[in-house]
């Protein structure tokens, strides 16, 4: 199967088109010290339908020699007490930029404007730590808004490419 890749960038806070928390009740929380089981939920959960597998085979020991990486940072969107979306944020001080790694949310809060707002608190925090840059990468097996989310956060496709994967 062909899939096309994106990956894009932002490169100063001044080009965030930010959105508002569209509900009361949200909160952000950052994730420490690290919770596997939280994680892991997160991933399984959101990337069921988008063909995220690499981690599927992690045993807890790889889940937290991952987690206890000091650039590697998870942050939960809650509404209310309920978990709703998660993103994870890779620092690479070297580069002074940052990667989300993985983003997303749970199916029942898709469709209620929060991808949005919680893309624009991911790159809040990511400049907040004084990085210069904040990149991510997508492809044509994310949501179907993926894309246009990133684009009308201020976000900017660096680099395309296509790429062939096996689906079993």
């Amino acid at each position: 199967m062909k899939v096309d890749r994106y990956y894009l960038e932002i490169n100063s806070i001044k080009n965030l088109n930010e959105v508002i928390s569209p509900k009361q009740n949200l909160i952000i929380e950052k994730i420490s010290p690290p919770n596997i089981e939280l994680n892991k939920f997160f991933y399984k959960n959101i990337g069921k339908k988008h063909r995220w597998v690499d981690r599927l085979v992690w045993d807890n020991l790889k889940w937290m020699s991952y987690l206890e990486n000091k650039d590697v940072h998870t942050y939960i969107l809650k509404l209310n007490t309920d978990l709703a979306g998660y993103f994870e944020i890779i620092k690479d001080e070297k580069n002074n930029s940052a990667e989300i790694a993985y983003f997303g949310l749970l199916d029942q809060y898709i469709g209620q404007k929060l991808g949005g707002y919680l893309l624009s608190e991911a790159i809040k925090i990511c400049f907040d730590k004084n990085h210069k840059r904040v990149w991510v990468h997508t492809c044509t097996l994310d949501h179907k808004n993926a894309l246009k989310n990133y684009l009308k956060r201020g976000m900017t496709i660096f680099k395309e490419e296509t790429i062939n994967i096996n689906i079993t």
